[in-house]
């Protein structure tokens, strides 16, 4: 379950199908849902080429936001320039197959056009998949070529190492187009049915972060790849209800105490032909969580996690033979955490990270495993292993940290070396949240950087932090889309709260005007399960400005559980989803009615996924005392949730029957302290529409009343400004009418 929150927003009551006139700096969900988008020129997926002589990147159009097309850059003297017009290139996008858009829906891609670009190791083309075909750009002369052009999409398109191939998946099985001969090749061909080669299962890319089934050779002399079988899976029949209809699809989802789909991997030599099974041990009953090849290409390392999630192996595999050894085990008393931090160097060591400490450090190891040293160590986390430079021996990783111990929120760019356990260097300056790109020589980055008065910038930067050049400056003049509205601008405060001996970060913005002689209702946004917390020093989502414009003080606190942080303060919900969280929110609450500008009686809570499962939770907890939940596609019992990430938190139902009673929102019904709108996806894949009717049958049965907002064709997230202006409208109506300026008044 990867990270949803719909952060909410409103602005102007909604009394009827007629919105009053507002001031022009006021924002209003009409301006919010609508092009161009407010957050101005905001660069995607920016990459660096190999030579370090041209920046690529994502832009949305300005005509419209949902599609993207591929820019570039020089990184000396020169402009911008539009590299790939998915609108000229494909003038009307046709509908994607059922494989592609499960594929989106698991990255939480909701864009047309360009969503998706690749580099060859040279830096000679990039690869770009449009609309269900593969389009290669060739630097050179700015020419671009349409490689595929089928009935079938092709998926997961790489341009190989050496930028001698092109390969994809189509109808389930692996291609390589040789650029040379323009001669495409099947190197799988009994893909069909249950069986898919060369792409990741559900699992891995909904809850594993793995998101390709196949990986090249440096060398280009071999492929791993993936195969599965999903014929163990039980069929979950689920409605697809659209706006024109309703359609039975027969869903293979492995709910937690159930089986997996079966998973093999193997190697293929493309100049034999020759297949060879990879071993991947005696069980298979396994997650396949990473792949990646030694930098010579003779060993294909492969991490291996068991079941339960409490052992990662690490194989070292022979690419010739498919035999295996293990060279590293990592072991948790609760679960292991998965990350990408595996990097093999030139000379056969690797770095790797883990948890051991209490912390997720960086370490260096030799070729067999053996730990050399720490390559990191502190009271902070490291977030992700972001580059090397081999040659100087310098390791860059991100962290929220500042003077050895963590901040949450906040996040930079450090320097560590290979050669001894150092106090860390850092690169970008303090005070923000920096996403970082580092090229592969260790020698430049791409940064892009916000902070709650700057919207997101994108520069390239020398690996000392200095500016080379901006991609996208983005800056907040009076050419930017939100400055009409910057004069009514709430910068969050920030603060903590203690819980157990750990400590809660929290965020806070009041209206415009704010007056704290007065009081005000509050709107607690919420996710609260086990992932990235959302209290962070960044540009804030226009929707939270909607929010403050209506009047309501905005609160976000991330709970024990949520956000990367030590092992155990993510441990503490083990086994217990629902309890810990809850708890530490009602702490939130308390603490909230403990200020004098803080209206007792309105206080709501609203969330979506995770969130929608806290909302509901906080609203059945009468220590809370909330008025009212907006709760947006909740799980609503974890047994009908998948195995990953449930068993992960849960274990398994046989296992951990009192954890997933003591979770289920149903008995705790008659609790519910205000009014609940409940509001789902008709095509929901990932919180299957179940956990929703579940709670509506219920709720009649008890007489309870409720409101409901359901969205036909929608899936995990609402998508389109239509639709999307829609629910903050709903939003907006609900909140007015039970906490905000039609809320019946306390006697």
């Amino acid at each position: 379950m990867r990270n949803i929150l719909l952060m909410s927003a409103a602005a102007v009551a909604l009394a009827g199908p007629v919105f009053a006139q507002t001031p022009s700096n006021i924002l209003t969900p009409e301006r919010v849902f609508a092009d161009p988008a407010l957050g101005g020129p905001v660069a995607k997926g920016v990459s660096l080429s190999p030579d370090g002589e041209l920046v690529a990147f994502l832009r949305s159009r300005d005509d419209d936001v949902s599609v993207q097309d591929l820019w570039a850059a020089p990184t000396g003297p020169g402009e911008p320039y539009k590299l790939i017009d998915a609108r000229a290139l494909v003038p009307d996008a046709g509908e994607l197959s059922e494989a592609e858009k499960a594929r989106r829906e698991r990255q939480r891609i909701s864009a047309r056009g360009v969503v998706d670009y690749s580099w060859d190791e040279q830096g000679r083309y990039i690869l770009a998949p449009l609309e269900g075909d593969v389009f290669l750009a060739n630097r050179a002369d700015g020419s671009v070529r349409r490689l595929t052009q089928t009935p079938g999409d092709e998926i997961d398109a790489k341009v190989s190492p050496l930028g001698n191939f092109v390969s994809y998946v189509r109808d389930q099985n692996l291609f390589v187009f040789n650029l040379t001969t323009n001669r495409e090749r099947a190197l799988t061909t009994d893909g069909a049915g249950l069986v898919t080669w060369a792409t990741a299962e559900f699992i891995a890319q909904e809850e594993l972060d793995r998101d390709t089934g196949y990986w090249w050779s440096p060398d280009e002399k071999r492929i791993a790849l993936e195969r599965y079988d999903e014929s163990p899976v039980d069929v979950i029949p689920r409605l697809d209800i659209t706006g024109g209809g309703a359609s039975v699809v027969e869903q293979r989802y492995p709910r937690a105490g159930r089986p997996n789909a079966i998973v093999e991997l193997y190697v293929q030599d493309l100049t034999s032909n020759r297949r060879i099974k990879v071993d991947l041990g005696a069980n298979p009953d396994i997650y396949l969580a990473r792949v990646a090849w030694s930098s010579d290409a003779s060993i294909l390392y492969v991490q291996r996690l068991s079941r339960d999630q409490k052992t990662l192996d690490l194989l070292a595999v022979n690419p010739a033979t498919g035999a295996s050894r293990v060279i590293v085990t990592q072991k948790g008393d609760a679960w292991v955490g998965l990350s990408n931090d595996f990097k093999p160097l030139r000379d056969g060591r690797f770095i790797w990270s883990n948890e051991d400490s209490g912390w997720r450090h960086l370490y260096l190891y030799d070729r067999d495993g053996k730990l050399i040293r720490p390559i990191t160590e502190g009271q902070y986390p490291v977030l992700d292993l972001e580059g090397v430079n081999q040659q100087t021996g310098e390791v860059f990783f991100t962290a929220s940290m500042r003077d050895g111990q963590e901040l949450p929120i906040e996040k930079q760019l450090f320097r560590a070396s290979l050669n001894e356990t150092a106090t860390p260097v850092a690169i970008t300056p303090a005070g923000g949240w920096w996403n970082v790109s580092v090229n592969g020589t260790g020698t430049a980055y791409v940064g892009n950087y916000s902070d709650p008065k700057t919207p997101q910038q994108s520069g390239l930067y020398n690996i000392d932090g200095t500016r080379i050049r901006w991609i996208e400056e983005n800056p907040l003049n009076a050419q930017h889309p939100f400055y009409p509205y910057v004069s009514r601008l709430r910068e969050p405060t920030f603060g903590t709260l203690q819980s157990h001996g750990e400590t809660l970060v929290w965020q806070m913005k009041t209206p415009p005007g704010f007056d704290p002689s007065k009081t005000y209702p509050v709107v607690m946004q919420v996710y609260g399960g086990p992932s990235g917390g959302g209290v962070k020093r960044g540009w804030a989502p226009a929707t939270d400005q909607l929010l403050t414009e209506a009047g309501y003080i905005v609160f976000r606190m991330d709970n024990r559980g949520e956000g990367f942080r030590s092992r155990a303060f993510k441990n503490a919900l083990y086994r217990h989803m629902g309890t810990v969280e809850v708890e530490d929110q009602v702490l939130a609450a308390d603490y909230l009615r403990s200020l004098p500008y803080v209206d007792d009686a309105r206080i709501a809570v609203m969330g979506w996924s995770y969130g929608g499962f806290m909302s509901l939770s906080m609203l059945a907890e009468p220590k809370m005392g909330l008025a009212a939940a907006l709760a947006g596609a909740p799980p609503t019992e974890w047994s009908l949730y998948d195995t990953a990430y449930t068993e992960r938190y849960m274990s398994t139902p046989q296992d951990n029957p009192e954890g997933y009673a003591a979770s289920d929102i149903i008995p705790k019904l008659d609790n519910l302290t205000g009014r609940l709108l409940l509001l789902h996806g008709m095509a929901d894949d990932n919180v299957i529409f179940q956990n929703t009717t579940r709670v509506l049958n219920a709720m009649q049965e008890k007489s309870i009343p409720f409101e409901t907002m359901l969205y036909p064709g929608q899936r995990h997230g609402v998508r389109g400004n239509p639709r999307m202006l829609h629910l903050w409208r709903t939003y907006l109506d609900f909140l007015d009418r039970t906490i905000g300026t039609r809320a019946p008044k306390a006697d």
